[in-house]
C-alpha cells in the first residue's frame, strides 16, 4: 500500500486523539497494527492513546518496543515524545532523539529537536554542546547564541560549581565575541551580550556598548535592555551616570516611570553607600545632591500639579531618606510634604498606599498629623469625597497606639464605619452590578475593627458582626475579592467551612492564581473534610488546585522552546524560574500532604495506597521548597501596634509553611516506611519516570532514618499544641514498631516477583528490566528471615497508650469552655488521624500467617487493648460533636447570633431579617460540618476498630 493510502488510514487515529476520544483510537490502532506490524507510528500513537487512558502498563512495552528501533521518522518521535513526556520518562526521550540525530547527522531539524529535548529537561551542558556542533555543521548565527544561553543557564545551574560558572561565562563571551554579527543585531541578543558583561564585570566593556549610538537607540525603545543598563551602571557605581541619564529622561522626555526617580534618588544618596561611618567630605556631597535634587523634584512636581503625584511622591521619599541617613535633624519637611501630598491626591485611592510609608512619624509631628487628619471632615457629595473620608479613616487608623485601643473605642469606631459606608452607598446606586460600590473599604474597615474586638476579647460574638456586614456589602459589590478573602478567613475561624469554601470559589482564582491563593481554603483543611463520609469537596478542591502544577511541567518547557526559536533570550531565564518555582512550590506540597491526610479517611487502607504515596512524599521530601503564597492581597487596614490582619485571622494562629510540611512528611514517611515492603532497590524497578531532580542541600546527602528522626525548632514552631502532640505519639509509635516491621518485611526478590505476577496478571505482560531470580526462604511469604530470632515483644509505651485518654479530655475541656467550632473540629480530627496512622502501622500484623510464624500473637494483643482503649473515646468525640450539630441547627442559635449582631442593626437596611438570614446560613454551614465529622469519625472507627 501507498504511503498516501496509509496516511488515510492513520488520519482518523490523529482525529481521535485530538478530540480525547482514546478508546476510538486504541481500536483503530490495533486494526493497523496486525496489518502494518512493523510499522513504529501506529505503536507510537497506540502508546500514546494508552497513556492517555490511564492504562500505563500496557503502554510501557509498546513504547519499549519502538524506542528499540531507534526511529528517525519525524511524525514517529513526535508521537513518542508525547508518549515520554506524558511516562515521564525525560531521559529516554532526549537518548531517543540524540540516537535519531547520529543516524542522520546532517538534519537540521533532528539537530533542532534534540536540542529542544535536552531544553526540555534543563540539561543545559548537552544542549549547549549540541548547539555549537550545529553552528559549525550550518553555520546559522543564531545556533551560536543557542550555545551562548546553553552556557548561561549551565553556569546559572544550582549544581554547578561556582569555579566552572566563571569559566562558563568566559565561554559565553568569547562566543559571543567571535559571532561574525554584531550582538546589536537584535535587542535580545544584546541583552544577552550585556547579561554576560555584567556577570564578568567588565564594566568598561559595557559602557563603550550602551553609549554607542546604536546601543542608546536599543535602551530607548526596548525596557528589558534599558533595565539592565540600569543595573550595569548601578552595578558598576556610575550612580552620578545614571541619575544624569535618569533627569534627563524625566525632564527632556516625560518619562514618569517610577524607576527612574528611584535612580535619581539613589544617586543623591550614593556618597553614603557602604559606609557604616560615612566622611565628612561624603557627607556635604550628600548635603548638595539632596538640596540639588529637591529643586529638580519640585519643578517635576510644579510641572505635572494633579495631573501626576511622582513629583511629591519623589519629594517625600526624598525627606524620608535624609532623615533616615540622618542628614535632616527634623520630620518637619516630611511632615509638611505629606500635608501638601493629602491635599493634593487625597480624593485617589492611591493615596493611603502612597503614604503609609511615611506616616511612622514622631515626636510633635505625630501628633500634628493626626491633628491634621482629625481636622479633616469632607462631605459625602461627590465619590472625591468619599474617597477622602475612606483614605483619612484609614490613616487614623494606622497609627492609633496600643494605648488607645480599647474595646470601647474600636466598638464607636466599627459602628463610625458602618454609618458611613451606608451614608455613601447612595454615590454606587447607578453603577453596573461588575463595579466595585466606592464606599468598600469604610465596610472593610468595620471587618477589621469587628476582627480587632475579637482578638481582644475572644468573643466570637464580634466576628458574627464581620461576617454580617461584610455578606451585606458583598450584596452590593458582588465582585469584591478583598471582602470574600476575609469572609473565607471568618468563616474558617466559626466552623463554616462550606460558606468559606463557596466565596473562595466566587472569587473565580485562574492558573497560577491556584498556587499563590489556595492557601486561604486548603490550610489544614483536614479539619472541615467529610471525605470519611464519602463527601470529596475538599479532595477534589485540592486536584483542582493542583492541576496548575500538571500544565506547568507540560507548557513552560514548550514556551522556553518557542523563545529559544524566536530568539527571545531575555525570557528564557524568567520562563525557567517560574517553571522551577512551581514544580517546587510550597504550596503544591502542602496541598498534597493535605490531600494524603484526607485520603486515608476515606480510601481502604492497602499496599497499593501506602506504596504509591510513599514514593511521592519521599520525591517531596528531598525537594527545595519556593513559599509563593501571597498573603498581601488581604486587606490589612489594623493600626501600626496591631498584628495584620492575616495573622490575626490564621486559624489556629498559625500558618502550615515549610517547617508544619516538613513534620508531616516525617510522620506519613516513616508510616508508609515501615507498613510498606518497598526498598529502594524495589522502587527503583518499579519506577516508571525519572526521579525528580534533588535539592543541593546537604542535608539530604545524610541517611534517610536520620532525616525522619531530626527535630528542628523552627519547624516544630508552626505547630498547633495538638500537632505537637500527634509527632510525639508518632514518633514514640514508630520506634517501638520499627524491629518488628524489619523483621516480618520480605525481601526485594520477593516483591518483585509479586509484583511481576500481578502485572502479568492485568495486562499479560511481566515487568519490563526485572530479572526474577529464585530465594531461600519462606514460601508463605518470601521472609528470609525465618531462621532468626524474632525482636523480643515489648509492652506498649505508656505514652501510645494515654495519648487518647488525653485528646479525650482535652476535647472534653473545650467543650466546657465553648470554644470555637473549629478548635473542637481540630482536636477531632487530629485524634481521628492518629488512629488511621495506628492502622497503617499495624496493617502488616493483620496477617494470621506472618503473626503465627514470627510468634507476635502478645503483639497483636496489645494493638487490640490499644483499640479498644481509643474507639470509644473517638466515638464519644462523635457522638458530642452530632450534638453540637443538632444545638447549631436550632432556633436558638440563630437568636444567639442575631442578638451578638444589635451594634450594626443601625439601619432599615441591616434588619433583624436580614440578620436571621445570615445566621441561619452560618448556623447551617456549621451543622453541616460538625454532623459530617462526626459521623465521619464513627465510621472510621468502624473500618479501623477491628483487629
Amino acid at each position: 500500500m501507498s504511503e498516501a493510502a496509509l496516511e488515510r488510514q492513520i488520519r482518523p487515529i490523529y482525529d481521535a486523539l485530538d478530540i480525547g476520544s482514546n478508546k476510538t483510537a486504541i481500536v483503530a490502532c490495533n486494526k493497523l497494527v496486525k496489518k502494518y506490524p512493523k510499522n513504529t507510528l501506529v505503536k507510537a500513537l497506540k502508546a500514546l492513546a494508552l497513556v492517555r487512558s490511564q492504562k500505563v502498563e500496557e503502554s510501557l512495552a509498546i513504547c519499549d518496543e519502538v524506542l528499540a528501533t531507534k526511529s528517525t521518522d519525524d511524525a514517529t518521535l513526535s508521537a513518542m515524545m508525547h508518549v515520554l513526556r506524558g511516562l515521564g520518562r525525560h531521559t529516554d526521550m532526549v537518548t531517543m532523539f540524540e540516537d535519531a540525530y547520529k543516524q542522520q547527522p546532517l538534519n537540521e531539524e533532528l539537530g533542532a529537536q534534540t536540542f529542544f529535548a535536552n531544553v526540555r529537561t534543563g540539561n543545559w551542558k548537552a544542549a549547549q554542546l549540541i548547539a555549537t556542533r550545529m553552528h559549525k555543521q550550518f553555520q546559522e548565527d543564531r545556533y551560536l547564541y543557542w550555545s551562548v544561553m546553553g552556557a548561561i543557564l549551565q553556569a546559572n545551574d544550582p549544581v554547578t560549581a561556582p569555579t566552572m560558572r566563571t569559566v562558563l561565562y568566559k565561554l559565553a563571551h568569547r562566543l559571543v565575541t567571535s559571532s561574525p554579527t554584531p550582538s546589536y543585531i537584535s535587542p535580545d541578543r544584546f541583552h544577552l551580550h550585556l547579561t554576560i558583561l555584567r556577570e564578568l564585570e567588565l564594566w568598561d566593556d559595557a559602557n563603550t556598548l550602551l553609549e554607542s549610538e546604536v546601543g542608546e537607540s536599543i535602551c530607548f525603545t526596548n525596557l528589558a535592555c534599558d533595565e539592565l543598563r540600569r543595573e550595569l551602571w548601578q552595578a558598576g557605581k556610575l550612580w552620578k551616570k545614571e541619575s544624569d541619564h535618569a533627569q534627563k529622561k524625566i525632564n527632556d522626555l516625560g518619562h514618569l516611570n517610577w524607576l527612574e526617580f528611584l535612580s535619581v534618588l539613589d544617586g543623591a544618596f550614593a556618597p553614603l553607600k557602604g559606609d557604616s561611618e560615612a566622611s565628612d567630605e561624603a557627607k556635604a556631597e550628600c548635603t548638595e545632591n539632596i538640596t540639588t535634587t529637591r529643586t529638580f523634584f519640585n519643578v517635576i512636581a510644579e510641572r505635572y500639579g494633579l495631573k501626576d503625584r511622582s513629583g511629591l511622591l519623589a519629594l517625600l521619599e526624598l525627606e524620608s531618606r535624609a532623615y533616615a541617613h540622618k542628614m535632616s535633624s527634623d520630620q518637619t519637611q516630611l511632615f509638611d510634604l505629606m500635608v501638601k501630598y493629602f491635599n493634593a491626591f487625597g480624593d485617589k485611592a492611591c493615596c493611603y498606599e502612597d503614604l503609609r510609608p511615611y506616616t511612622a512619624l514622631e515626636g510633635d509631628h505625630l501628633t500634628q498629623w493626626s491633628s491634621f487628619l482629625d481636622s479633616q471632615s469632607p462631605s459625602l457629595d461627590t465619590m472625591g469625597d468619599l474617597q477622602r473620608l475612606i483614605n483619612i479613616r484609614k490613616l487614623q487608623r494606622l497609627n492609633l497606639s496600643s494605648a488607645q485601643l480599647t474595646s470601647e473605642l474600636e466598638t464607636s469606631l466599627s459602628v463610625r464605619y458602618v454609618q458611613e459606608y451606608l451614608q455613601g452607598l447612595p454615590l454606587g446606586s447607578n453603577l453596573p452590578t461588575t463595579d466595585l460600590q466606592p464606599a468598600d473599604d469604610l465596610i472593610i474597615l468595620a471587618g477589621h475593627s469587628f476582627i480587632s474586638l475579637w482578638t481582644m476579647t475572644q468573643d466570637e460574638g464580634h466576628l458574627y458582626n464581620a461576617a454580617a456586614v461584610l455578606e451585606f456589602a458583598l450584596a452590593k459589590s458582588q465582585l469584591s475579592f478583598q471582602v470574600r478573602l476575609m469572609l473565607v478567613r471568618i468563616y474558617r475561624l466559626l466552623g463554616a467551612p462550606s460558606l468559606a469554601l463557596e466565596h473562595y470559589r466566587q472569587i473565580n482564582v485562574k492558573q497560577v492564581q491556584n498556587d499563590t491563593l489556595s492557601h486561604f481554603i486548603l490550610t489544614r483543611a483536614l479539619t472541615f473534610s467529610l471525605a470519611a463520609t464519602g463527601d470529596l469537596t475538599y479532595p477534589s478542591e485540592c486536584l483542582e488546585s493542583s492541576q496548575i502544577y500538571m500544565n506547568n511541567s507540560q507548557e513552560t518547557a514548550d514556551f522556553i522552546v518557542r523563545a529559544f526559536t524566536s530568539e527571545k533570550y531575555s525570557q528564557i531565564p524568567d520562563f525557567i524560574t517560574f517553571e522551577d518555582r512551581l514544580d517546587n512550590s510550597l504550596q503544591r506540597d502542602v496541598v498534597k500532604v493535605e490531600h494524603v491526610r484526607m485520603r486515608m479517611t476515606h480510601e481502604p487502607l492497602n499496599s497499593d495506597l501506602i506504596d504509591m504515596e510513599l514514593i511521592e512524599l519521599k520525591f517531596i521530601f528531598n525537594r527545595f521548597h519556593y513559599d509563593n503564597r501571597d498573603f498581601e492581597t488581604l486587606p490589612n487596614y489594623q493600626p501600626r501596634c496591631q498584628p495584620s490582619l492575616d495573622r490575626q485571622t490564621l486559624l489556629f494562629g498559625s500558618s502550615s509553611g515549610q517547617g508544619w510540611l516538613w513534620v508531616f512528611l516525617k510522620i506519613y514517611i516513616r508510616a508508609f516506611q515501615q507498613a510498606s515492603d518497598l526498598d529502594d532497590t524495589v522502587e527503583d524497578k518499579l519506577l516508571i519516570g525519572d526521579r525528580p531532580k534533588q535539592s543541593n542541600d546537604p542535608e539530604n546527602k545524610l541517611p534517610l532514618k536520620e532525616r525522619l528522626a531530626s527535630r528542628k525548632p523552627e519547624e516544630l514552631q508552626e505547630l498547633t499544641a495538638d500537632e505537637m502532640g500527634l509527632l510525639d505519639w508518632a514518633t514514640v509509635l514508630g520506634d517501638w514498631l520499627e524491629p518488628y516491621h524489619d523483621h516480618t518485611r520480605p525481601p526485594a526478590a520477593a516483591v518483585l516477583a509479586e509484583a511481576s505476577k500481578q502485572s502479568e496478571l492485568k495486562t499479560g505482560l511481566p515487568l519490563r528490566g526485572i530479572d526474577i531470580k529464585p530465594h531461600n526462604g519462606d514460601a508463605s511469604n518470601g521472609h528470609s528471615k525465618k531462621d532468626e530470632e524474632a525482636p523480643p515483644v515489648k509492652e506498649a509505651p505508656e505514652q501510645i497508650v494515654r495519648y487518647f485518654e488525653s485528646m479525650g479530655a482535652r476535647f472534653k475541656e473545650l467543650l466546657e469552655r465553648k470554644a470555637l467550632p473549629s478548635e473542637l473540629l481540630h482536636v477531632a480530627t487530629i485524634t481521628q488521624e492518629a488512629f488511621i496512622l495506628f492502622a497503617v502501622e499495624t496493617m502488616r500484623f493483620k496477617s494470621a500467617s506472618v503473626v503465627k510464624i514470627h510468634k507476635l500473637g502478645t503483639l497483636v494483643q496489645m494493638f487490640k487493648d490499644i483499640r479498644a482503649k481509643a474507639g470509644p473515646i473517638l466515638k464519644d468525640m462523635s457522638i458530642e460533636l452530632i450534638k453540637f450539630a443538632e444545638r447549631e441547627g436550632t432556633a436558638e442559635a440563630r437568636k444567639v447570633f442575631v442578638d451578638a449582631c444589635k451594634p450594626v442593626m443601625i439601619s432599615p437596611a441591616i434588619s433583624q431579617d436580614y440578620l436571621l438570614t445570615v445566621a441561619k446560613t452560618v448556623c447551617d454551614a456549621r451543622k453541616k460540618v460538625l454532623e459530617g465529622v462526626g459521623k465521619g469519625m464513627a465510621k472510621v472507627c468502624t473500618t479501623h476498630g477491628q483487629s
